[in-house]
């Protein structure tokens, strides 16, 4: 895992979190309820600065329930002579994060799991995009898509991809 996701998640339950803390979260949530259908999910969006904080999203959704998310938000440039020339930059730099902080995720996640006495029901299939059919996003689905889906994971874009285009965007 990149040094960009050492440091704190911010959850508003339970403030700040490492990432290891945030997987015992995942799990503790889970084994609250461990006959419910659990969904994890990363997503991230940008601001349209010229040196934009990219808010990385952690969702956990309790099926039906609700749910509850962490947060890491990146500071760019992290390195020198890093800008962002345009939108399509930003966007790609977000679909990044998600599928680098996903797979990291994902590796944690199983460790875990192995772990855990108590089967849990849960997925982790998705990263939500913050692209859609409407505006000017709309070109770079396919090529968002494919970004995810060549990291092992099912795309979900706009308006379905709240974790990027809700949860995220609150903190861009």
């Amino acid at each position: 895992m990149q040094d960009i996701f050492n440091g704190h998640f911010f959850s508003p339950t339970q403030g700040n979190l490492t990432i290891d803390e945030v997987v015992d979260e995942l799990f503790s949530h889970m084994l609250k309820k461990p006959e419910s259908l659990y969904e994890i999910i990363v997503g991230c969006d940008s601001s349209s600065e010229e040196e934009p904080n990219f808010p990385v999203a952690v969702v956990i959704l309790r099926k039906g329930e609700g749910g509850r998310f962490f947060l890491k938000r990146i500071k760019y440039p992290p390195r020198e002579n890093k800008r962002f020339i345009n939108w399509k930059a930003r966007i790609l730099n977000e679909v990044m994060l998600s599928c680098e902080l996903a797979l990291s995720l994902r590796e944690k996640i199983e460790k875990k799991a192995a772990q855990v006495v108590e089967p849990l029901n849960y997925q982790f299939l998705y990263i939500h995009a913050d692209v859609g059919e409407n505006g000017q996003t709309k070109d770079m689905i396919k090529e968002v898509v494919g970004l995810i889906r060549g990291n092992g994971f099912e795309a979900k874009i706009k308006p379905e991809s709240y974790a990027a285009s809700v949860v995220a965007d609150r903190y861009s």
